[in-house]
This record gives C-alpha cells, sequence and structure tokens, in this order.
C-alpha cells in the first residue's frame, strides 16, 4: 500500500507534473535557441498575470518566429505587441514588447546571445546565476527561480535547484528520495511543487516543496481527501 507521502507525491505529478517549457512547447536542451526561449517564457511568467495566458503567449511568439534573440531584435516593437495581444497579454503588452527587446540586446551584448556564457561567467554557481538572470529586464526573482527549476534538467550544475521561499518547508518536511540524479521526473516533480504552493489547485499548501527530493508533512485524510477530488475533476 502506498504511504501517505508517496499519495501526495502521485497526486502531484499527475495534475501539476508538467514542466513550464513543455506547457510551452519548448524542447529544452542545453543549446542558445530553447535555453533563449526558457528565458523569454520565465520573463512572462514574472508579470503578476495568470500562468496559462503567459504560456499562450509564449507560443505566440514562438509562432512568429521569435526564437532567438537575433529574431526578436528584428521585430519591430508593433510585431512585438501584436503577437502578445493575441496570446493574451494585453494589459502588459506595449511593456513587454519593450522588455523583450531589451533583454534580447542584453543577451546579445554581454554573452553573444548564448546563455552558455552567462553560466560560465557565473561559475555554475546558482546564486550569482540567479542574480545575472534578475538583470534582465522584467526578469523578477520568481522568474529566475522558474528558470533555474526547469533547466537544471539539462544544466546538471545547478542542480538540485531549491527556491529560497522553500526552506523553512523544507526543515520542517519529511523527506521522500526521489532519485539520486538530475532527472525529467525531478523536474515535474519540481513544477508541481511549486504550482502546488503557489496555489494553483486552489488549496495553497506552504508544507510541500521540491528539489532533491520532494518533501511534505504529515497529510491527515481530509487533506488528501481534497487533493484526490482536484485529481478527479
Amino acid at each position: 500500500m502506498a504511504s501517505r507521502q508517496e499519495s501526495v507525491v502521485k497526486v502531484l505529478l499527475d495534475r501539476f507534473g508538467a514542466t513550464s517549457a513543455e506547457q510551452a512547447g519548448i524542447q529544452l536542451a542545453d543549446k542558445p535557441s530553447p535555453l533563449y526561449q526558457l528565458l523569454m517564457l520565465s520573463t512572462l511568467l514574472s508579470a503578476r498575470i495568470s500562468g496559462d495566458i503567459a504560456v499562450a503567449t509564449a507560443k505566440e511568439l514562438f509562432a512568429a518566429g521569435y526564437r532567438t534573440p537575433q529574431r526578436m531584435r528584428a521585430a519591430t516593437w508593433q510585431d512585438r505587441v501584436d503577437a502578445l495581444g493575441r496570446g493574451g497579454y494585453r494589459r502588459y503588452d506595449e511593456r513587454t514588447s519593450t522588455i523583450l527587446d531589451d533583454s534580447a540586446a542584453l543577451l546579445l551584448d554581454r554573452w553573444h546571445g548564448d546563455l552558455r556564457r552567462m553560466r560560465e561567467d557565473a561559475g555554475g554557481d546558482p546564486k550569482r546565476i540567479r542574480e545575472l538572470l534578475t538583470e534582465f529586464k522584467g526578469m523578477g526573482p520568481v522568474g529566475a527561480d522558474i528558470f533555474l527549476r526547469e533547466v537544471q534538467a539539462v544544466w546538471p550544475q545547478v542542480a538540485p535547484y531549491r527556491a529560497d521561499a522553500n526552506r523553512r518547508a523544507r526543515r520542517r518536511a519529511a523527506p521522500l528520495p526521489l532519485s539520486r540524479g538530475v532527472t525529467h521526473d525531478q523536474v515535474r516533480c519540481s513544477a508541481a511543487g511549486g504550482r502546488f504552493t503557489l496555489g494553483d489547485s486552489g488549496i495553497r499548501c506552504p508544507m510541500v516543496s521540491v528539489g532533491y527530493t520532494l518533501s511534505c508533512e504529515e497529510f491527515g485524510p481530509r487533506e488528501l481527501a481534497r487533493l484526490a477530488e482536484q485529481e478527479d475533476r
């Protein structure tokens, strides 16, 4: 019989386990173009707007051909505004059009369009990479955490990545080991734990934290029943 923690893990993975990159159609790899696409997506997710709209907007930008910083810079301001609007990013479309242009310019000027150079400048240190990410306009701490959470699948230097906000939860939690390597399932667990903690399920639960292990405090039958109910909807 599955333990209580294993039941929580299963529900989290089944309902919330798709990574943000997967949702946006990014085939993540340690190459300049997909890394830039993840940077764009993380920037869009930094705004106070729903994750679904941010993902839909990223898809529109990719469909318009803006998959590299060179292509982003070659687009006109209005072209970017139009793509952002088609994705539903209308509250922030004009401001974000400028942000995307400025971010592409910074990436090209400082790291020749290749985020792997940024990683090397940081010596592979996740804390320093996070600081450098927030130098991109529009990229807040949440967006930087999303980028690092997702990129650890192809950047083993930053794994296991855990957002600072979950430190207290991890200290209280009883760990449930998932793997001894950086696997796709680990990143899925990180995505699931992050979304659940942020309340996408409608149940705010700061007890759940994810990194090298996925941990949770004791859940009573009522909490598990509520999770299962969410899963069945």
